[in-house]
């Protein structure tokens, strides 16, 4: 079968590789779609932490269900898609209710192999029902409970007000779980064109660019001097992270979405005299996937809307780099395998 390996920072390369053969407790799926991430674009850049090469990109990933052992419930030919985060079981994450930060996680695409693939091997415990979205759909399920998790983990609340940094793929599904738990959602970017796509494709009610001016004095004004409750950076930018701590109400909490390789530095007074709350937020759980496929269904949030891109498997090579540069409007980009 045919493979796309990041072969080096900046290199993709098309390889022949063994198709998965059935095995104990494994799955395989035929891939449909694969969304690309800003963790495959950081891969590709080199920025990408817990990252070595060469390694198979992917894990937006949905498709049809070839063979499954250890599966029950699930039929052969149904669309699925699954959780990338695999966990041992065993560990202290895990026997408390935590896979998605698993003490020996891999995540499909980072730590192994991904689903840049014509045909993929899962556990089979990882398997999601597609029940009946689209493939374009399922494919958008995990990035979008990223953003899910991190609401969830911020404990939002009916009214308050919740600022989200950074309004890529990620920060947009932050923005939808916000505004589905009832937060006032305020859009920060720098991208003018990606601050418009919230106010017109998901009715984000507040926008501010972040090189302007004034940025404490416009969340003054909209949160009528009180300043938000809930942070949540979708950035993985040190620059912005560092830059937030100034945002926070008195009592407020911050959580951590995006993912960079440096260190932070807070003022420990400012910090202080707020109580606030600093937390990450890592993967997903799979109450988090039913509540966006959930959510889905209700029409709450319409996914396809992010997709702005489309590519065919074997042209992914010779586009990937484009997705890259700002001026090209990428917000989601999907390749599809026939």
């Amino acid at each position: 079968m045919e493979t796309l390996v990041c072969t080096t920072p900046g290199q993709l390369d098309y390889r022949q590789g063994e198709k998965p053969v059935p095995a104990p407790g494994r799955a395989i799926i035929r891939i449909k779609r694969i969304g690309i991430c800003g963790t495959d674009l950081h891969a590709f850049e080199g920025t990408q932490p817990f990252f070595n090469y060469p390694r198979i990109l992917g894990h937006e990933l949905s498709g049809e269900l070839m063979g499954a052992d250890e599966a029950p419930g699930f039929s052969l030919g149904e669309i699925v898609t699954f959780i990338p985060y695999f966990n041992c079981g065993t560990c202290i994450a895990c026997r408390s209710g935590k896979p998605n930060c698993c003490a020996k996680l891999e995540v499909s695409g980072v730590h192994i192999d991904g689903g840049m693939v014509e045909y993929l091997s899962v556990p089979s415990y990882s398997l999601v029902h597609g029940d009946g979205l689209s493939v374009d759909e399922l494919a958008l399920v995990e990035p979008l409970a990223i953003g899910a998790h991190g609401v969830r983990r911020a404990d939002v609340k009916p009214g308050e007000f919740v600022l989200v940094i950074g309004a890529g793929p990620i920060g947009l599904g932050v923005m939808e779980f916000a505004r589905i738990a009832g937060g006032n959602v305020i859009a920060l970017d720098i991208n003018a064109g990606r601050l418009a796509f919230c106010q017109e494709k998901l009715n984000v009610p507040y926008t501010i660019n972040a090189l302007s001016p004034d940025v404490m004095e416009q969340l003054q004004t909209i949160t009528n001097g009180d300043m938000p409750t809930v942070v949540i950076d979708a950035t993985g930018s040190l620059k912005a992270i560092n830059n937030s701590f100034q945002y926070m109400a008195h009592g407020a909490l911050y959580v951590l979405v995006g993912l960079q390789r440096g260190d932070i530095s807070v003022n420990h007074p400012e910090f202080h005299k707020r109580e606030a709350t600093l937390m990450s937020s890592r993967n997903a759980t799979r109450a988090d996937f039913e509540h966006v496929i959930a959510s889905m269904k209700q029409g709450l949030i319409s996914p396809t809307t992010y997709i702005t891109h489309r590519v065919a498997f074997g042209d992914v090579r010779d586009t990937f780099a484009s997705y890259l540069d700002p001026a090209n409007g990428v917000i989601k980009a999907m390749v599809e395998i026939p």
